[in-house]
């Protein structure tokens, strides 16, 4: 029987950039993974006779550090391309477009407000980016690491200056409501500016947390060159397999394998649905806390406080995913290409107003959303000719009130197609095929517990070191031998690899 040094439990793009890393230092590494393909969130899958899709199709912040470290280059990773330009969709046609440092269709003093704003909030991203890709030392050690970490993120900030300074502690703790009225009036802008520090979280323009700081996190790095996630997973597996790494598709694992005695429990390995146990010196695992934890390891290993953090954990999904096939390229009104972000989101008030309705596990009346038509990259995905429309809607609860039948998912398809129609007429003439994956079916299907992508709300009692949890928040776990390297660590979800970059030091460490 094979024994490993380590398994890696998914094949996610975070479990193949660990894999990776782990590799390069000559580890003998196993992953396995339940689907027949790799990628999880990120894989392409068949929604409708030759129209492919992925529930992540695209990465923009995804470290040039880790794509040059792996050399994805050389194992067919494309890096050409621009900023992708982020177009907020008017009903009379006049569409604001941000890409990069330059905006169009607002007022010239409302530019020199965005060239501003985007000057102020890059430094910060930047001064941050560093810390997102290293562990977050636990608080009350006072180990030389965590002394240093702080002192140098102190450093940091203070070499902001004081006025900066200031400003950054001020900044990170308001709504984006208020963030924005202090710099725009041009609601579109708005609301466009405001879309990805609010996706994926349960947090709406006027919540008072700590939506800035997720806007932080995603501005941070040194490339914001959008990559095809379907590409790059391929350029992730095909390098772990040169490397050595030996991945298993198809084999869904049941359990983590553990010795116990009086003082440690011990991860060994896994048991496969099949039966088979794999052994190994550490077990990794990328699936969010919850199933970690509850469903593959047991609660019976574990201290039942920390059991109890991780059952708390917040990770109800608020994000659904409609593909559409298209017979032919769509026209949006006012636009001469549909190439891009396209987002339907008028105002802030509206987007408060979807979020209200999640609130009480109802459908947005007027739904808002992120649309992609990935065909004009990718043509594969679709027979020759034809598109496909990728549409993330925000605010649809995990806990619907109908428990998401199928009068309720046709409710919200309705919706949704009826909001694209008034910005690109006779879209509904077009469509040959459909998908709506709600956060229940991405429960369902990627084994992603509340169908949140990023195993876990990104919220100040949900981050740094405290992200899954305090006990787990550096990778390691009260398990000797067991690890995570998932979107539920830090720094958070989204394309970036970030998790398993910092996990593989860690283990390696």
């Amino acid at each position: 029987m094979a024994h490993y040094d380590t398994i890696i439990i998914g094949a996610g793009h975070n479990s193949l950039v660990c894999a990776n890393y782990l590799a390069l230092k000559k580890k003998n590494v196993l992953v396995v993974e339940a689907a027949e393909v790799c990628g999880g969130l990120g894989a392409s899958h068949e929604f409708h006779d030759g129209f492919h899709a992925s529930v992540a199709h695209q990465a923009s912040h995804f470290p040039q550090k880790i794509i040059r470290e792996l050399r994805l280059a050389e194992h067919g990773l494309s890096l050409s391309g621009n900023h992708q330009a982020c177009i907020g969709l008017d009903r009379d046609g006049h569409h604001v477009i941000v890409q990069g440092n330059q905006v169009s269709g607002i007022p010239e003093n409302e530019v020199d407000a965005y060239k501003r704003y985007l000057h102020l909030m890059q430094r910060y991203a930047d001064m941050l980016a560093p810390f997102w890709l290293r562990a977050v030392p636990p608080i009350g050690n006072n180990s030389l690491p965590e002394t240093m970490a702080f002192a140098e993120l102190g450093l940091k900030i203070r070499l902001l200056g004081k006025e900066d300074m200031r400003e950054f502690f001020r900044m990170i703790t308001l709504p984006m409501y208020d963030l924005m009225d202090e710099y725009f009036s041009h609601p579109l802008l708005k609301s466009l500016l405001s879309w990805d520090a609010l996706i994926g979280t349960k947090q709406a323009p006027r919540s008072p947390n700590n939506s800035v700081l997720q806007l932080l996190y995603r501005m941070a790095g040194d490339s914001h060159i959008t990559l095809d996630v379907p590409t790059l997973i391929d350029a992730l597996q095909r390098a772990a397999v040169s490397r050595g790494v030996n991945i298993r598709t198809n084999s869904r694992v049941c359990d983590i394998v553990v010795e116990q005695n009086s003082e440690i429990v011990k991860a060994t390995g896994v048991r496969l649905e099949s039966g088979e146990v794999v052994t190994a010196e550490q077990v990794v695992s990328s699936a969010d806390p919850k199933t970690t934890f509850l469903k593959l390891l047991g609660a019976e290993h574990l201290e039942i406080e920390f059991t109890n953090r991780i059952a708390r954990i917040r990770d109800d999904g608020l994000v659904s995913k409609l593909h559409l096939a298209l017979n032919n390229l769509p026209s949006f009104s006012g636009l001469s290409s549909s190439a891009g972000r396209l987002f339907i989101a008028p105002n802030l008030e509206t987007i408060e107003i979807a979020f209200d309705h999640a609130k009480y596990g109802e459908s947005p009346v007027d739904p808002v959303m992120e649309i992609t038509i990935p065909t004009l990259e990718n043509p594969g995905l679709a027979p020759e000719g034809q598109h496909v429309l990728s549409a993330h809607v925000m605010y649809t609860p995990f806990k619907h009130k109908s428990e998401w039948d199928e009068s309720a998912r046709a409710e919200l398809t309705t919706k949704i197609i009826d909001a694209i129609e008034v910005y690109a007429p006779g879209i509904r003439s077009l469509i040959v095929g459909q998908e709506l994956l709600t956060p229940v079916d991405l429960e369902s299907r990627f084994n992603t517990s509340g169908g949140h992508w990023h195993h876990g709300d990104f919220a100040l009692d949900q981050l740094l070191m405290m992200r899954p949890t305090h006990g787990a928040a550096q990778y390691s776990t009260p398990v000797s031998g067991l690890y995570l390297c998932g979107a539920g660590t830090h720094p958070a979800g989204d394309i970036t690899g970030m998790p398993g970059h910092n996990a593989a030091r860690e283990i390696l460490s």
